[in-house]
């Protein structure tokens, strides 16, 4: 047969280059990557007449030149110009939006939130169309074809390297963006201010057991020493003996990635874990597995039982919508959309209005997540006195009714995140709703420093989220701080700290 040898440079975005494989192409084709379709730089013919060491010294080279490229993707650019060089002109695409990044949002909530923004925009009748594998599906509208929205769904890491190669309008994210992401991505502006880092609904880890696990609940820690195989046997928990069975994410995940963050920090997860690109599959080999333990966003606990999880001297709290709607759960975590300001396209801001109105709020609820829109709930803390409670906190909150949402702040700052400064606006639209409620704001620190100081830090975080509502015409009753009392995770971690620093709202007839 004749033809030519080639092989692919466009390495890090085509397995033929990452690999150094040869192509054979026929004679008669274009020379081009079967994968990619990236033009082939000549490689010797196939006849096997070919030099050795020209050749040796040709894949070296090759094997450098793909260094060099992935040292360059993967490595923390020194200076804001380097950044602007390593953004690429826009990727060619003739869809309405592109979206890169979870699984857990790409897999059901968004092409939901798609469809249902689309019909928006005057679609009749809505068409979904399979990508090349099970993270990819095109939404569109079946009579305009180019009103199509793209999403794949290959893990959080993946939504910023879509964003920067601009491959992605909007990026998806089960975890907030990292250090070196904020800076490879530079050139598009920053992505962590308030208009473009998105917080679209709120999940919480579940981990996961067997229905006939007779395991109601574990610590962080244990949790931690399951994963990492230092304890290896249900026995070593007291309970039924049996090797136990682990099953985790893929490590592109943004599950994954906050699980290995919040949960093992230095530890390493087991070799013996079994890795899954897809949450659903994940629950249902557990559910399969009377001896497995996993971990998953709350929507795909399905068949399997969800344990109460504790962080130090915290008490153990299973995931429900209240714990995890303010993030009191241990392992609760925030879903992101990022919008670059570069990005000229009308679709994303009117996409991301839609996602966080109430209408698609309403869908995020409908698929298992935690939604930002407020309400109340009668908790077991206002039911009854907890130990280690102030008495003041327990007399006002008596008979009271706690909002679904904590005010959180910036890290070491008064300022309040981008979350919280969205939920004030909600928690003007719930007063409104619900005339004659007496507010009450109730601060909470951390335990580093001197009690009296963590005293006054508390009280002065409930002023500045006083101050703010305030000004939007909400009256507060109650303004008060209890320092480093009743903590909803340990001190000993930066993410425990920042948990407890928060400040609750609750409301009384």
């Amino acid at each position: 047969m004749s033809g030519q040898r080639g092989i692919c440079m466009n390495c890090g975005r085509c397995s033929n280059a990452d690999q150094s494989k040869p192509i054979i192409v026929p004679s008669c084709a274009p020379f081009i990557c079967p994968e990619c379709h990236q033009p082939l730089q000549s490689s010797p013919d196939i006849s096997g007449r070919r030099n050795p060491i020209k050749l040796i010294i040709s894949i070296f080279a090759l094997v450098a030149i793909c260094f060099g490229l992935f040292s360059f993707f993967s490595s923390t650019p020194s200076a804001p110009a380097r950044n602007a060089a390593a953004a690429p002109a826009p990727a060619k695409s003739n869809a309405m939006l592109r979206f890169a990044g979870s699984n857990t949002i790409g897999s059901e909530l968004l092409p939901a939130l798609a469809e249902a923004y689309l019909r928006k925009e005057g679609a009749a009748e809505v068409t979904r169309t399979p990508g090349k594998n099970a993270e990819e599906i095109t939404i569109a509208d079946s009579a305009r074809p180019e009103a199509a929205i793209e999403i794949k769904s290959h893990g959080s890491s993946t939504a910023f390297k879509a964003l920067l190669d601009r491959s992605a309008d909007i990026g998806m994210s089960s975890r907030k963006i990292k250090g070196d992401e904020i800076t490879k991505l530079a050139a598009l502006g920053d992505v962590t201010q308030s208009s473009r880092e998105h917080v679209l609904a709120l999940d919480g880890i579940a981990i996961i057991v067997h229905r006939d696990n007779p395991l109601s609940s574990l610590s962080k820690d244990q949790i931690g020493a399951i994963f990492s195989g230092v304890i290896t046997d249900w026995a070593e928990l007291k309970r039924k003996p049996g090797k136990i069975t682990l099953y985790a994410r893929d490590e592109k995940s943004g599950t994954w990635d906050t699980f290995k963050s919040v949960v093992l920090g230095n530890l390493l997860l087991d070799v013996q874990a079994k890795r899954f690109e897809d949450s659903n599959e994940l629950s249902i080999k557990v559910a399969q597995d009377v001896n497995a333990i996993g971990f998953v966003g709350l929507p795909f606990v399905r068949n399997n039982k969800a344990l109460a999880v504790s962080d130090a001297d915290a008490a153990p709290l299973i995931a429900t919508r209240l714990t995890v709607a303010t993030e009191d759960y241990p392992l609760s975590r925030r879903l992101y959309l990022y919008t670059p300001d570069t990005n000229t396209n009308p679709h994303v801001r009117k996409f991301t209005e839609f996602a966080l109105s109430r209408a698609g709020q309403d869908i995020v609820k409908q698929y298992g997540f935690i939604e930002l829109n407020v309400e109340s709930s009668k908790t077991a803390a206002a039911a009854a006195p907890q130990s280690g409670m102030p008495t003041e906190y327990a007399r006002l909150t008596a008979g009271a009714q706690r909002l679904s949402l904590n005010f959180r702040f910036m890290s070491g700052s008064h300022r309040l995140d981008n979350k919280a400064v969205r939920d004030l606006d909600r928690v003007l639209e719930f007063i409104g709703n619900a005339p004659g409620q007496r507010v009450m704001l109730f601060g909470f620190s951390d335990a580093q420093g001197d009690a009296s100081a963590n005293l006054n830090l508390s009280r002065e975080r409930s002023k500045a989220v006083a101050e703010e509502l305030l000004k939007r015409g909400v009256k507060i009753d109650t303004i008060a701080g209890y320092g480093a009392t009743l903590p909803v995770a340990g001190n000993q971690s930066a993410e425990g700290r920042d948990k407890n620093r928060r400040v609750e709202i609750w409301v009384k007839k």
